[in-house]
């Protein structure tokens, strides 16, 4: 077994493990799946009349510590249908996957440890006894059967494991501090963003998050004129038409916003006869073929580089939602560049040093992980062929580490995504570059090349953030709400040290204001030591201590939110750091 299946294998048996746990506890409970998830695995139960939470954790992780001082190695078996509907007779669950496994043509396995034995593919631990070293189960949450609200809803129960009780130890003690970073309770106390019932999925940003939300998308536009990109707005309401052509009906539509629309005549307010379905955009690439398609191209319009910022809806799981990382309402740095066959490599190329200047502020390790077609790719083989081909090629002349997944493609070609490190060593697959020979194909799409011939192009979809709210969540987790100055949302607060003090105060605003500064003045009748505090705790990089010497002087008392005491600047001197701070990005 390799290292890099090792620990999968050693959390997919720790989930056989709370399987067979669970059993022995609560007789005529019954099992369904229990994969290796990114950082442990999860089992999901249907526990009938019993009543499971947390508080039971430490009375089930007892009975698993038992069962596996006898769990030497995994030995497995073939069934055929029959008999392993016999054997899961009463577990409608397992009948559900059985059914799946014999209509893939696949063979039907059972793996056996101790005195346990489950439905399962397989990917176990040579000897669980001696490499499960330490585990821990870490939460309880509902799910639907399938991922499906019309089934029934199960218990999903999260744990991790891992080979010795240090790394154990240490994960945990990474997972408390993410619990302070937590960017949905960072967004409350730093008033940022909240979410709302009426609206789920959906952002409510406030005047401070909505500051930074700017900064971060007028970054973006920045790298558009500097790489050659054309900014345009599409509609965000289209035809299922549209859709039909795209191919996303018929791979997407699940996921979408769909509305029959009836329309209504002005004054009987009846329906016209007919009713036409529309989509609300879940992307922005049906639009784009659309924008090109609209004339005659050229091979001198090419590449053409085509950005959209534009509003996005995805229908996702209300069980899936996950504040800003997950949401149902978002926005992409999005863009979609119309290349022949032979530009694929420069403009790769560009794409990757465009990848380098965007994350460069955030001092951000990245990898690159490269998914091939899956098994409901849309097109010709041959096109997915030269496509994976060209972009496998691209990648290895970039001399850029990455790494392969087969079957993780997009459906309409491959894909690169990219995978970020955050300051905990939590990764986050973020921006993406997908190569289209399909979508073209569909919207008939031509350019005229050097020789006078209608040549179809090929087309890169790229986001490099990804989604914005993804994005902006990931970087408040990573600074732990203390966001970098050029993002920050008050850049400076000024803090008067008596009433005294306040119009010199106001003048310094109106200095730093006008020359672009975020700031704000903290005048309320408070101790000091208070607005220093309550600035501390709101993560404003810099405050401003304004008194009796100050105003005579006509300079600033600096101290920075970690407590480094600057000294007294002028406050053209302080000014000046300021601004070169923003334009470093540092």
């Amino acid at each position: 077994m390799s290292n890099k299946d090792k620990l999968p294998n050693l959390r997919h048996s720790t989930a056989h493990l709370i399987a067979a746990a669970v059993l022995e506890l609560y007789p005529g409970t019954k099992l369904t799946i229990g994969p290796a998830i990114e950082n442990g695995f999860y089992y999901d139960f249907d526990f009938g009349e019993h009543k499971v939470s947390e508080e039971d954790f430490p009375k089930i992780e007892k009975k698993m510590a038992e069962l596996l001082k006898s769990w030497d190695s995994f030995s497995h078996r073939e069934l055929s249908e029959k008999e392993a509907k016999e054997y899961y007779k009463n577990n409608e669950y397992k009948l559900d996957l059985i059914d799946g496994i014999v209509k893939k043509g696949e063979k039907i396995t059972f793996y056996k440890a101790g005195t346990f034995e489950d439905l399962c593919r397989g990917g176990h631990s040579e000897n669980p006894k001696k490499d499960i070293g330490a585990f821990k189960l870490l939460s309880i949450a509902g799910a639907y059967w399938h991922g499906d609200e019309k089934n029934k809803m199960l218990t999903r129960i999260y744990g991790t494991a891992f080979e010795t009780k240090k790394e154990l130890d240490d994960y945990l003690e990474m997972l408390e501090e993410a619990k302070k970073r937590d960017h949905k309770k960072l967004g409350k106390e730093l008033e940022l963003f909240y979410f709302d019932e009426t609206a789920p999925g959906m952002t409510y940003w406030l005047p401070k998050g909505f500051v930074v939300y700017n900064a971060l998308y007028n970054f973006a536009r920045e790298m558009y004129r500097k790489y050659g990109y054309q900014e345009v707005m599409t509609p965000q309401i289209n035809k299922k038409d549209l859709y039909e052509t795209s191919g996303h009906w018929f791979h997407y539509r699940d996921d979408m916003f769909i509305s029959p629309m009836s329309f209504l005549r002005e004054e009987s307010k009846e329906p016209l006869e007919g009713s036409e379905v529309f989509g609300v955009k879940p992307m922005n690439c049906p639009n784009a073929m659309n924008i090109f398609k609209m004339k005659t191209r050229s091979y001198n319009d090419l590449p053409m580089r085509l950005a959209e910022t534009s509003m996005l809806h995805r229908f996702e799981l209300s069980g899936t939602l996950n504040g800003l990382f997950r949401t149902r309402q978002f926005r992409q740095d999005d863009a979609h560049i119309f290349i022949s066959l032979d530009q694929v490599e420069s403009e790769f190329d560009a794409l990757l040093q465009m990848i380098e200047d965007m994350y460069r502020p955030f001092n951000l390790d990245y990898q690159l992980r490269f998914g091939t077609r899956g098994e409901k790719f849309m097109g010709d083989s041959k096109d997915w062929d030269i496509a994976e081909t060209s972009l496998k090629n691209a990648l290895d002349n970039s001399k850029r580490k990455y790494f392969t997944v087969e079957g993780e493609g997009a459906f309409y070609g491959p894909k690169i995504d990219i995978l970020m490190k955050d300051s905990l060593g939590r990764e986050w697959q973020t921006g993406t570059i997908q190569l289209d020979f399909q979508q073209p194909k569909n919207f008939g799409l031509k350019y005229i090349n050097n020789k006078g011939e209608e040549v179809q192009p090929v087309t890169f979809h790229r986001a490099i953030y990804g989604s914005l709210e993804r994005f902006l969540g990931v970087l408040i987790e990573h600074y732990a709400g203390a966001l970098p100055m050029w993002l920050a949302p008050v850049q400076v607060v000024l803090l008067p040290i008596a009433d005294r003090h306040i119009e010199f105060v106001e003048k310094v605003a109106k200095e730093l204001r006008d020359a672009g500064i975020r700031v704000e003045t903290d005048i309320r009748s408070e101790r000091l030591q208070a607005k220093i505090r309550d600035a501390t705790l709101q993560k404003v990089p810099f405050m401003g201590i304004i008194g009796d010497k100050e105003v005579t002087d006509e300079v600033i008392s600096i101290r920075k939110r970690n407590g480094e005491d600057l000294g007294q600047l002028k406050i053209a001197s302080f000014l000046k750091q300021l601004l070169q701070e923003i334009d470093k990005k540092n």
